[in-house]
């Protein structure tokens, strides 16, 4: 399942529907692969010499030509009929119609206005596509559309799965030329030229605003330095295929998070305790143990956890339960000493005497939950970003049973007046921080400062709701909600050193980034209402090793990208492309049930005959562990 039998269904429209001079020509040739969507007619009566065929083809001829040369903008549309059943198949929707982009209300419209026109009266005006009277939606990310040059091709979703064929190379470029200017306009308001492409992206990201006469010359030094890695004994290139190891049902009610271990044990975390399960090189098993919450957690409604992050050795956990009145914030978190199955207090969140919320918490590193005597992590909120330290200002550590009302330590950090609107962060391998914000900005803080962003990616418009970034910090990757952003950090300065722009500022060498996405069809699959969620690189901690896939959740599926292939310039995916590069080469793992997490295990669980740790996938009422073999796996 996934892009592999979607590449096919591709195969079905060229194969039977390549040549369309042919079909032209050919008035009683049927559609070999699909059936018209009307009313169906007698049969013509065959001709009884091969004359009167002849005379028949020259005269069919004529009259398609004469129609071609008098729509404009034509094109041959398809729909995907029963898309979820073992029947699917692409089917003729009209073999002669036309398409139109229209800028009126997204309330409004006239169904017979004319390609570019205005509408007047109240309200914003958005470029709206039309193709004959079937397809009427807003040019924007959700359309998913995905272009394929070589068959002059498009796929897009509206209530549907649709394609579009056009009858030549400059029709087809001309729509991809029109579309991408009513996307541009549509994302930020301003029509598409230089000079407001320059407002949007500055001055620093010529490469993110014509992205073909980008230099991807950083992709490849990346791709070289990867290759070399010594991180795994299989090799990255090789063929592999996804094995399902273990089944555990969840225990104490639906599963709410997901908090895997780099030591022996992961967590599954529920409404009335955590269900402890043993770390093996195929995946996680229960041990049968689990721990209930006391009174402290299982009280309140509005405590039940939503987010867990594993401290001291993995023997505490911190339990965050945003959504506090309906929002996503909360005024203070749960630490959890898992050995004793004790809350050991509810500190809160404050500064200069003051109670604040937060949205997020994290690590402060990569590798930080494995150390001891860690007793720091990091915060977030709308428009704070900080420190918080469970010991007191002269570094010892409270005395929780005295305290009448336990109050974190705000370390470092800074709450910027407005308008930053931080939506979610991780952290590398030394402490430096990625954020990612509701405009789609980027932003990249060092380990000393958090006052100031080294960079600053610009926003493709959607906001990012979770990132990700590489152990080394080479390599961002962004979740928003029809795609991933993946972001290469490298940069080299003025002396010819390559950094990265959590050190430094990246000048105007900075690489367009790459976009991850789900085909028309498997987004389709998915749920029109289903979006991406918690995108992640698999778990490397240590220099020198290097994250080989990259694992996303959407609805009931987990979608697992081959972190090399992504890279490589020369992929079949980018072949044409106009654009920001997309890759649609994926491996897709489904569930019976919505997907709560997935994750890949720390590194140190790979094993000799496979590339990568196993992938654990949680859904409410259980989690599954794969381990990817070495036989084959496609992500075609």
């Amino acid at each position: 399942m996934g892009a592999a039998e979607s590449r096919r269904r591709d195969l079905e429209i060229s194969d039977s529907d390549s040549d369309e001079e042919e079909q032209q020509q050919q008035h009683s040739e049927s559609d070999e692969d699909y059936e018209e969507v009307k009313d169906h007619q007698s049969p013509i009566k065959t001709p009884s010499s091969v004359d009167q065929i002849e005379a028949k083809l020259k005269a069919l001829k004529l009259k398609y030509q004469s129609k071609n040369q008098s729509v404009k903008n034509p094109v041959k549309l398809y729909i995907f009929s029963a898309a979820n059943t073992a029947n699917s198949k692409w089917v003729v929707v009209d073999k002669l119609t036309s398409y139109s982009f229209v800028k009126t209300t997204s309330i409004g419209g006239d169904e017979d206005d004319e390609d570019e026109e205005e509408e007047d009266g109240d309200g914003d005006l958005y470029w709206f596509l039309k193709v004959g009277s079937k397809v009427r939606s807003t040019v924007d990310q959700q359309l998913q559309l995905k272009p394929t040059m070589d068959q002059l091709r498009v796929d897009f979703m509206s209530n549907g799965v649709y394609a579009m064929k056009f009858f030549s190379i400059e029709d087809y470029k001309g729509f991809i030329e029109q579309y991408e200017k009513c996307l541009f306009e549509n994302t930020y308001g301003f029509e598409c030229n230089d000079e407001n492409k320059a407002k949007v992206y500055g001055k620093d990201f010529v490469a993110w605003a014509n992205p073909e006469a980008a230099d991807d010359s950083m992709w490849e030094d990346a791709e070289d330095s990867f290759s070399n890695s010594p991180a795994f004994k299989t090799p990255v290139r090789g063929n592999h295929d996804l094995r399902e190891e273990f089944e555990e049902a969840a225990k104490g009610g639906s599963i709410k998070s997901l908090a895997l271990g780099a030591l022996d044990n992961s967590f599954l975390v529920s409404d009335s305790g955590i269900q402890v399960v043993k770390n093996f090189s195929h995946g996680i098993h229960g041990k049968g143990v689990y721990v209930n919450f006391d009174d402290a957690i299982k009280g309140h409604v509005e405590s039940t956890p939503r987010k867990a992050l594993l401290m001291k050795a993995e023997t505490n956990m911190l339990l965050m339960s945003p959504m506090t009145n309906g929002k996503p914030h909360t005024s203070g978190i749960h630490q959890f000493d898992i050995e004793t199955g004790k809350v050991v207090t509810e500190w809160k969140f404050a500064k200069d005497g003051t109670d604040i919320t937060m949205r997020d918490v994290t690590n402060d590193s990569k590798g930080a939950q494995m150390d001891p005597s860690g007793s720091t992590f990091l915060g977030l909120d709308d428009n704070r970003l900080c420190r918080w330290d469970m010991r007191d200002r002269h570094g010892i550590v409270q005395n929780l049973a005295d305290a009448n009302t336990p109050v974190l330590n705000w370390t470092q950090g800074h709450q910027f007046s407005r308008g930053t609107n931080f939506q979610c962060f991780a952290t590398t391998g030394d402490g430096s921080i990625v954020v990612g914000s509701l405009d789609g900005k980027i932003r990249l803080y060092s380990v000393s400062s958090m006052r100031q962003a080294k960079t600053a990616f610009p926003g493709l418009g959607s906001p990012i709701t979770h990132v990700d970034v590489t152990y080394d910090g080479k390599w961002i990757l962004g979740t928003s909600d029809t795609y991933l952003i993946l972001i290469c950090t490298l940069f080299t300065d003025k002396d010819g050193k390559s950094k990265t722009g959590f050190a430094g500022r990246m000048g105007n060498r900075i690489a367009a980034p790459r976009l991850l996405k789900l085909n028309p069809l498997d987004s389709h699959r998915a749920g029109m209402f289903n979006k991406f969620r918690g995108a992640q690189f698999s778990w490397v901690t240590e220099d020198g090793k290097q994250e080989r896939h990259l694992v996303a959740t959407v609805g009931k599926f987990s979608v697992i990208w081959n972190f090399q292939q992504v890279k490589d310039g020369s992929h079949e995916c980018y072949r044409n492309q106009v654009g920001l590069k997309s890759c649609y080469c994926y491996k897709i793992v489904p569930k019976d049930d919505s997907i709560v997490d997935s994750r890949f295990m720390h590194e140190k669980f790979a094993v000799s005959d496979s590339p990568e740790a196993p992938l654990v996938v949680a859904t409410p009422m259980k989690v599954s562990s794969f381990s990817i073999s070495s036989s084959r796996l496609s992500y075609a």
